[in-house]
């Protein structure tokens, strides 16, 4: 049987699946990803010959694919929050990011190299990509749709980490690049990668995005007043803000993830109540699903074809430290002094860090740079990490949301959506009814 006839049936599948299994599971203790994955599995266990799904074969497509992702939900991400930014406003979200993160790549950068016995630039690689809160996989414990109002301590939190941590990690994965032999002493590397790599490149990536985002507001909110752009044109404009504003970044060597998320938010900014936010929101969504589905395909089945091959009881072991302990410690006592988050709150946010297709793009870019000691061991450890991840946190994401919103006196998700249903129900009967007349 070709392989590409396989493979479109499979996307097929897998689409139609993505279309419904989100209200469908919405009730239950399940997510849609782990199903993914145990498909790509399932069919690469079949003897049909398919090509070799090795990450390590295929870097620059393992590269472009997930940062597509990656950016896509970025845009998403920003589009979604209703909350303006500020120092104050945002301080929960910056101090995961700018605290708790750091300290998680120092104890995984340190697990990774005594626990499982990676040579130095492979753990950090391994912490940096593990470390920060996925933008893609995290949907279930993310802020609702724009000006939905479903932005409560928890979701917000979780949203704001999950848009700026991945522009922030970057620097720690240049810096495992910058600790592999190279022909520039270590001393002219580590200044190098200060002033350029977390200075410049992440003072590029904000003011960038800021840009971009002014640029593009004015383009969509501005513009329009003398040219009208078309409903079904509101979606290529929320592709054009992503692609724009990740590329122009990229081209003058900044943090293009960093510039997506703050573009999305400059331009969430303006007009908050404009029904561009909410069509531009649901076509990212559309898209962010659609290469959910691949990526999450093709995981299942690298792990079919012995992803996790190279996985020993230590990698295994620093996989459960970092979703069991050093996040939840981490991100209490991270959060310790924040008076406006309440002691269940911090809880939730603590637990809830997810790793998913961000992971993939960091160990596949610097694999893709450089030749790291022990890379399948690095696949191996993050693979297992995500799998737990999406495991544990998808089966907990829903029983424990629903349990915060009821002690919090809010309708559950579930709820909210049974209700709009309904309302649109009666709608739709009302009119048929006075049409009838």
């Amino acid at each position: 049987m070709p392989f590409y006839t396989i493979a479109l049936l499979l996307l097929g599948v897998a689409i139609l699946g993505v279309a419904w299994l989100p209200s469908l599971l919405e009730k239950y203790p399940l997510s849609y990803p782990i199903l993914y994955i145990l498909l790509g599995l399932g069919v690469y266990s079949l003897p049909l010959h398919l090509p070799l799904a090795d990450p390590q074969a295929h870097i620059p497509l393992v590269t472009h694919l997930s940062e597509l992702c990656v950016i896509v939900a970025l845009t998403g991400t920003g589009l979604k929050i209703d909350r303006p930014f500020s120092l104050r406003a945002w301080r929960t979200p910056l101090v995961l990011v700018l605290l708790l993160m750091v300290l998680t790549i120092a104890g995984l950068a340190l697990a990774g190299h005594w626990l499982v016995g990676l040579a130095p630039a492979s753990a950090l690689l391994l912490a940096a990509a593990l470390a920060p809160t996925d933008p893609v996989l995290a949907g279930d414990v993310q802020v609702g749709d724009p000006g939905e109002g479903r932005e409560d301590n928890v979701r917000f939190a979780l949203t704001g980490e999950a848009g700026l941590n991945d522009g922030l990690a970057f620097p720690f994965v240049y810096l495992a690049l910058a600790l592999l032999p190279a022909a520039m002493p270590l001393s002219e590397r580590l200044v190098d990668w200060l002033v350029m790599d977390v200075g410049y490149r992440v003072g590029a990536g904000v003011l960038m995005g800021w840009l971009s985002g002014k640029f593009l507001a004015y383009l969509i909110f501005s513009l329009p007043k003398r040219v009208s752009i078309k409903t079904e044109g509101y979606g290529f404009v929320a592709l054009a803000v992503t692609l724009t504003s990740y590329a122009v970044t990229e081209l003058l060597h900044g943090y293009g993830f960093l510039a997506v998320f703050i573009a999305a938010i400059t331009l969430r900014g303006r007009e908050r109540r404009h029904e561009y936010h909410r069509q531009m929101h649901a076509f990212t969504d559309q898209m962010e699903r659609l290469f959910i589905v691949v990526i999450l395909l093709m995981l299942g089945a690298a792990m079919a074809d012995g992803l996790l091959s190279a996985l020993t009881w230590e990698g295994a072991a620093m996989g459960l430290l970092l979703v069991l302990v050093l996040r939840p410690l981490g991100g209490m006592l991270s959060l310790l002094g924040s008076k406006r988050v309440s002691l269940a709150e911090r809880a939730v946010i603590s637990f809830f860090g997810i790793r998913g297709i961000g992971s993939i793009f960091y160990v596949a870019f610097a694999l893709g740079k450089a030749e790291f000691p022990q890379a399948r061991q690095v696949w191996a450890v993050l693979a297992f990490s995500m799998l737990l991840s999406i495991t544990l946190h998808g089966i907990m994401a829903t029983p424990v949301m629903n349990w915060l919103d009821r002690r919090h006196g809010r309708k559950t998700a579930a709820e909210i959506t049974e209700a709009t249903e309904k309302e649109d129900t009666e709608k739709e009967t009302t009119e048929k009814e006075t049409t009838a007349e």
